[in-house]
C-alpha cells in the first residue's frame, strides 16, 4: 500500500513539473557532456598548435559544468516554492475580478443612482421600527 502510495505522489509531481524536470535533466546532460566536448576542443587545438586558447577552453568547461548544476538545484529548490505563490497571485486576481466585475455591471448613472440612495430592504425597514 504504500509504495502505490509513494509511486502515485511521485508520477504526479513528475507530470505536474515535467518542464522543469526536463530542464534540470538536460542541464545535467549538459554538465556530463562538457568533459568529452572539453576533451575534442583540446585534442583540436592541439593538432592546429593553437595552445593559448587552452586556458579559455579549460575556464569556459568549468563555467558551463557549474553553472549547470547551480542553476538546476536552484530550479529543484524553487519547484514546490513557486506552486504556494502562483496559488497566492491566483487568490489576487481572483479578488480583484470580483471587485471589478462587480462595479463594471452598473453604468454610470446607476452607479449614481446607487450612492445617492439607500435602498433598504425589508428586513432594514423592520429593524428601524
Amino acid at each position: 500500500m504504500f509504495k502505490q502510495v509513494k509511486s502515485a505522489l511521485f508520477w504526479y509531481y513528475l507530470i505536474k513539473f515535467r518542464r522543469r524536470v526536463v530542464l534540470i535533466v538536460l542541464l545535467l546532460i549538459i554538465a556530463l557532456f562538457a568533459n568529452s566536448i572539453y576533451a575534442d576542443v583540446v585534442q583540436y587545438l592541439t593538432l592546429k598548435e593553437k595552445l593559448e586558447f587552452l586556458e579559455i577552453v579549460l575556464l569556459s568547461k568549468w563555467i558551463i559544468i557549474i553553472f549547470n548544476i547551480v542553476f538546476s538545484i536552484y530550479l529543484f529548490l524553487t519547484m514546490f516554492k513557486n506552486q504556494e505563490d502562483d496559488y497566492k497571485k491566483e487568490e489576487k486576481k481572483k479578488e480583484v475580478k470580483a471587485t471589478t466585475s462587480s462595479s463594471e455591471k452598473f453604468s454610470e448613472r446607476e452607479k449614481q443612482f446607487l450612492h445617492k440612495k439607500k435602498l433598504k430592504t425589508k428586513a432594514d425597514i423592520l429593524l428601524d421600527k
